[in-house]
């Protein structure tokens, strides 16, 4: 077990397989982080049609009152 070599040899390939599992590693944490972003992202949408939600029942309420008006039966 002392041949140079061999020690070489069983070095090496430690050393492999610890690149193979740093590799597979952060290929799972960059795919945590774009889920993340994803998750993110579409929190900032929802929030942001919030505001166009409100606008579109104030134009609703808008015409509502205008075809009451058109109608003769104002509130």
């Amino acid at each position: 077990m002392s041949d140079p070599a061999t020690l070489f040899v069983l070095a090496a390939a430690g050393t492999f397989a610890v690149a193979i599992a740093a590799a597979a590693a952060l290929k799972g944490w960059q795919g945590w982080l774009e889920l993340k972003r994803q998750e993110l992202g579409g929190r900032v949408s929802v929030r942001a049609s919030v505001p166009q939600r409100i606008e579109l029942a104030d134009l609703k309420e808008r015409v509502r009152r205008l075809e009451a008006i058109a109608d003769g039966a104002e509130d």
